[in-house]
């Protein structure tokens, strides 16, 4: 992969804009349409709240390694060039393959969910139409993904706006709520810390802010501010969201559809298809971002040490190869029967790039690489921590599976390098 530079202009199509909204579209997901509930379950009241503003805490650091990195290295990859400059391609190798694993699930559990709630909605009935609605799902987003990547910046951000809307009506009526979170009782430790976990996943998705780094205008600070801006402009509005929900629904810790509930009881039922809508544009909007960015992960590891340079070849800033071999694995999981844990694998893959990063930023800045330095160092071990706060309930079966991904990576690897070896490919 090569590094973007001013000889190659052309490729640098994305601003702060872009970059925000991609944040926005990466965090505010499926999951904030359902947290109330679970949140209202493990503290009772406005406190509930809390624990948004406890996780985006605990996430600040990991936000600011992944933005100064991204800052630092503008090259595609993420947590893979990090790591491969901080501690060499082999070790970076395997977090590239986890990454990608990671985003792949992701995002095959993502569409999956799209043929589970909305196929049915669009007259998508039978098994086998849900099928088919999820095949066309996927064909669909990764066609416009291949048209370029300044359309695909322009659709993800539209599909921002558009999930936002209803949203942000809902959390403006979670202003006047301020007052109840201020005089109300702390909750106990166990119970905020256990909400501030689950939390996590709709809080996680401001790291796919740094992935497209080579395609990055404006300054150094770009990805830094946008990675930032998009994590606090979130971590507020779910504050205000779960506020909103707890004052409109006195049975909160029992509702499906928190979101959609306390938005139809705001506008006395008529607003309640266009909170639905909302539900389903923003399940669309977050499986569109990923089909944009997963590719980018693998593109990354398309160097002749690796994979192959030709996973890193672009064209109209998309790398072709590497969304067709995505296109391909993601209609092989949508295709198949139950993704159940998919999540949680992807969950644990992410913290595992959110630790190797905070590693990477201790050593780069150690070192004074590309301007990095002593507030950098001192930000990495705080995220380590955050992040031993957040991963004490893996379990063993699932770090297991998280094992069997990197063997099977390396196997990938070892193959591709038998083959290159052979006397008919030199």
């Amino acid at each position: 992969m090569r590094l973007a530079s001013a000889s190659a202009p052309q490729r640098r199509v994305l601003g702060f804009w872009a970059l925000l909204t991609l944040g926005l579209n990466g965090i505010v997901g499926v999951g904030i349409f359902f947290a109330p509930s679970e949140l209202a379950r493990l503290v009772p009241g406005p406190a509930s709240a809390l624990a948004f503003a406890l996780t985006a805490l605990l996430l600040s650091p990991v936000a600011w390694a992944y933005g100064r990195l991204g800052s630092a290295y503008p090259e595609d990859g993420g947590p893979f060039v990090w790591a491969r400059e901080a501690f060499g391609t082999r070790f970076a190798f395997a977090v590239g393959i986890v990454s990608y694993a990671s985003a792949v699930l992701s995002t095959s559990a993502v569409v999956s969910g799209l043929g589970q709630y909305l196929a049915p909605e669009l007259g998508f009935v039978t098994p086998f139409e849900r099928l088919g609605f999820r095949v066309l799902t996927a064909l669909l987003f990764s066609g416009v993904a291949l048209l370029g990547l300044r359309l695909s910046a322009w659709v993800w951000s539209l599909l921002t706006a558009l999930k936002l809307l209803p949203l942000l009506l809902l959390a403006v009526s979670g202003v006047s709520e301020g007052a109840a979170l201020a005089s109300a009782t702390l909750p106990s430790g166990e119970g905020l810390a256990r909400a501030a976990l689950v939390a996590v996943f709709p809080m996680q998705g401001f790291e796919i802010v740094a992935v497209p780094g080579g395609e990055v205008q404006g300054g150094r600070r770009t990805v830094l501010l946008a990675t930032l801006s998009s994590l606090a402009l979130a971590a507020a509005l779910y504050v205000l969201l779960q506020l909103a929900c707890v004052a409109a629904l006195p049975t909160l810790a029992r509702v499906d559809a928190p979101i959609v509930e306390a938005g139809s009881a705001l506008t006395s039922g008529a607003g309640r298809p266009w909170f639905a809508m909302g539900a389903n544009v923003s399940a669309i909007g977050i499986a569109f971002g990923m089909f944009a960015m997963t590719p980018r992960y693998l593109a990354a590891l398309g160097t002749d040490a690796l994979l192959g340079s030709g996973l890193g070849r672009e064209r109209r800033g998309v790398p072709v190869r590497a969304l067709v071999m995505t296109t391909a694995l993601v209609l092989v999981f949508v295709s198949g029967a139950s993704l159940e844990g998919l999540f949680v694998l992807s969950s644990l893959a992410v913290l595992l790039q959110y630790a190797v990063s905070a590693l990477s930023l201790f050593r780069l800045a150690g070192r004074g690489d590309r301007g990095l330095g002593w507030l950098d160092r001192v930000v990495a071990p705080l995220t380590l921590v955050a992040l031993a706060v957040l991963s004490r309930s893996a379990k063993l079966a699932e770090l297991g599976v998280l094992l069997g991904i990197l063997v099977l990576g390396w196997l990938v690897l070892a193959v591709r390098r038998r083959l290159a070896s052979t006397p008919a490919a030199r």
